[in-house]
Formats: C-alpha cells, sequence, structure tokens
C-alpha cells in the first residue's frame, strides 16, 4: 500500500488574463495582444486516493461531487484531469481535485484555460512528472477544446505566461511592453460565451464575407499597430486604437448595451481608450489610464455605473517587480 508520502499532494498555478488587441481577429490569423494579470490566480490541488480504485471527485467553482457527474460548463476541467492522468501514465485512478479562483468566471479572463492549466501542472506534480511548457500548451489546448470548440490557443498561452504575449497563426513571443500607464478592469456582472460569439461570428463571415472580412482586417492592423504603441509607450495612440477597436467590435456583433455602456461611462471618467476585452456580450471591459489617480476615479465611475468588480493593472509597476 502507498504510504501518505507517497501520495503527495500535486499543486498547480496559473492567472487571469486580459487581451488588449485582437479578440476574434485572432481566429482568422490576424495577430492578437494578451497580458497576464498576475495578481489574479487560478489555483489547483490535486490528492492522490488512498484506494486508487475509488472515483474521482472535484470541488469547482460551486460544484462538488463525483468528477464523473460534473455539469458541461465544468467540462474543460474535466478533460483536463484526464489528459493529465494519461500523460502520467496513471489513467483511472481515484482523485481529489479541488481549483479556488481570484477572479469570476465567463469573463473573458481566461478562466477555462487558467483552470485546465492549473489542474494539469497539479496532477503531474502529485505523481512527479515534469512537463516542458510546450508540452503543458499542448495539454492545456487538448482540454479547451471541450470549452471553445478551435481555441486560438491564446488564452492557454496567456494563462501561464509570465510576460505579455503577441500572438500570431497560434504562436506566441514575448513582447516586451514598456508602457507607464494603468488598466482598469471592470467586470460587468453578465456571463459571456466565448464559442458562442466565435460561432456567431464565424457564420456572419461565411454568410457576408464582403462585409465581415474587413472588420476583422481593421482588427488585426490595429492589434499590430498597438504593438508597437505598447514597446513606445504612446498612451495617446493605444488609447485612440482601443477606442477605434470597440466600435469595431460592436460591428461585429459582439458587444452589448451594458459593455458600450461601460466604456462610455470609462471615457466620462478620463479614460484615455477603452473597450470589451475577450468574447464580448457579457465580461469584461478595459480602460486606460494615465495615472494611478485617474485608474482609481475612472474605477469607482465604472462600480457607479453598475460594473460588479474592477481591477487595476499596471504594466510598468509589475514589469519592474520582476
Amino acid at each position: 500500500m502507498e504510504s501518505s508520502r507517497e501520495r503527495h499532494v500535486g499543486h498547480g498555478r496559473t492567472v487571469a488574463k486580459i487581451i488588449l488587441f485582437g479578440e476574434h481577429s485572432v481566429v482568422y490569423g490576424h495577430p492578437a495582444v494578451a497580458v497576464p494579470l498576475h495578481s489574479l490566480h487560478m489555483s489547483a490541488t490535486v490528492e492522490r486516493s488512498a484506494t486508487p480504485t475509488a472515483p474521482s471527485t472535484l470541488s469547482c467553482l460551486d460544484w462538488h461531487g463525483a468528477l464523473a457527474a460534473a455539469p458541461a460548463r465544468l467540462g474543460s476541467v474535466v478533460k483536463a484531469v484526464e489528459v493529465a492522468t494519461a500523460a502520467a501514465g496513471q489513467p483511472d485512478t481515484g482523485l481529489h481535485v479541488t481549483t479556488q479562483a481570484d477572479f469570476p468566471p465567463e469573463r473573458g479572463l481566461g478562466s477555462s484555460a487558467a483552470a485546465a492549466g492549473a489542474v494539469i501542472r497539479a496532477v503531474l506534480d502529485a505523481y512527479h512528472v515534469p512537463a516542458s511548457p510546450q508540452q503543458l500548451f499542448e495539454l492545456t489546448q487538448e482540454a479547451e477544446r471541450i470549452a471553445h470548440g478551435r481555441p486560438s490557443g491564446l488564452d492557454a498561452l496567456t494563462t501561464a505566461s509570465p510576460s505579455p504575449v503577441y500572438f500570431r497563426d497560434g504562436t506566441g513571443s514575448t513582447l516586451d511592453m514598456d508602457l507607464a500607464a494603468w488598466i482598469v478592469i471592470a467586470d460587468s456582472g453578465t456571463q459571456g460565451s466565448t464559442r458562442e460569439t466565435v460561432g456567431d461570428v464565424r457564420h456572419s463571415y461565411e454568410a457576408s464575407p464582403d462585409q465581415v472580412g474587413p472588420l476583422l482586417d481593421q482588427l488585426g492592423t490595429i492589434a499590430d499597430g498597438a504593438a508597437d504603441d505598447l514597446r513606445t509607450g504612446d498612451v495617446t495612440a493605444l488609447g485612440e486604437k482601443m477606442n477605434v477597436a470597440h466600435g469595431l467590435l460592436a460591428e461585429l456583433g459582439v458587444s452589448d448595451d451594458r459593455l458600450d455602456a461601460l466604456t462610455a461611462a470609462a471615457r466620462d471618467a478620463g479614460a484615455v481608450g477603452a473597450k470589451l476585452t475577450g468574447g464580448g456580450r457579457g465580461g469584461c471591459i478595459i480602460a486606460l489610464a494615465r495615472t494611478s489617480d485617474d485608474a482609481a476615479r475612472i474605477a469607482d465611475s465604472l462600480t457607479h455605473a453598475g460594473a460588479s468588480g474592477t481591477w487595476i493593472y499596471a504594466p510598468h509597476l509589475e514589469k519592474a517587480a520582476r
């Protein structure tokens, strides 16, 4: 029989992410820019059962019960356990899997990829099985297909990245961002569905390529230019691009009245620019501020405008701390 020491508790951690530019257009080969939010963690623990053949259990969000009975919305986590135990050479073993997040699900913050990635790391850690970043990415992508069908890979990469990411055609590279500004993230309080909005944009593109294609091309061009603005720290140009990008995303049909109202409230409070982030039709918006005082005022205004939560991200301060 295994000793308790051999049944090491595995731990895994990933983080939230925001897409600065490139939502939806990234699916069509255009670039995207995303940043990990290292203050917002997704943690997972995996404990091997004393009885290896015992059914696995899951405690995730508000679900507590048998892994096999988990609801469809936790499908990527269930798949993460499956692919990770297979990679460890330990399929069909009893595990107790627990996740805990500092940020809400289905808000465009990468919760699905973050949860899958954290669980995969925890399972492999429980069995003392090492894995390269590329292997972890591929396993996370396999789990993410349950949640998003055809994930670009941006979430899987960014939620485990130490640095901002420039992503194109399934490949990401580190973006050396030199931005002395603050980004305010506001939760609209309503859930979005990336899978649904991506599917709707695809249907629109197939039905009207001459109308939808140019919108996606413009979003891609903006994302590419924004990468240069981030490298040089051009806050004004970046804010202007955020405003234009939000308008294009609205034309694609992935914004909604609540997101439009929040972006307007952010601009009225002094934001240099504001846009939705993630799949849209719910989820979060992001707003760019020149100073910490501006960021605090914008966050307060967004709360008064109905945001259910706000966070402030300072990329230059995070970079200095690394």
